[in-house]
C-alpha cells in the first residue's frame, strides 16, 4: 500500500478516535443538557451517530492536514537573489507655511 494512504487511513482513525472522545466528553460534562436529550429522546443515537461522523470527518481532515503540512522540507538556503541593497538619500523638499484663513 502506497505511503500516502496509509498516512490517509492513519489519519482518519485518529481523527475517528478523537471524535469518539470529543462525544464522550460532550455526554460526561452533559454540555447544554445534550446528555439527557439523547438519552430521553428516542432519535438520541442518532444525533450521537451524526456528532460523531461530523466531527470525526472534521478531526480527520484536520489530522491529515497537519501530517502533510508537517512533512514539508525545511529550506535553510538563503532567498531572495543577488538584489542590491538601496541605500536611502535624502532629499529635501521646501516647505511652504501655511496661511490662516
Amino acid at each position: 500500500m502506497p505511503k500516502l494512504v496509509r498516512l490517509y487511513i492513519r489519519s482518519v482513525a485518529i481523527g475517528f478516535g478523537l471524535s469518539a472522545l470529543f462525544l464522550g466528553g460532550l455526554l460526561a460534562l452533559d454540555v447544554a443538557g445534550l446528555r439527557h436529550l439523547m438519552l430521553e429522546s428516542g432519535s438520541g443515537w442518532l444525533a450521537g451517530a451524526m456528532i460523531f461522523l461530523f466531527s470525526g470527518s472534521v478531526f480527520a481532515g484536520v489530522q491529515f492536514a497537519i501530517a502533510i503540512m508537517a512533512m514539508a522540507d525545511t529550506d535553510d538556503t538563503p532567498r531572495g537573489g543577488l538584489r542590491q541593497h538601496a541605500v536611502p538619500v535624502p532629499v529635501p523638499v521646501a516647505a511652504q507655511p501655511r496661511r490662516r484663513r
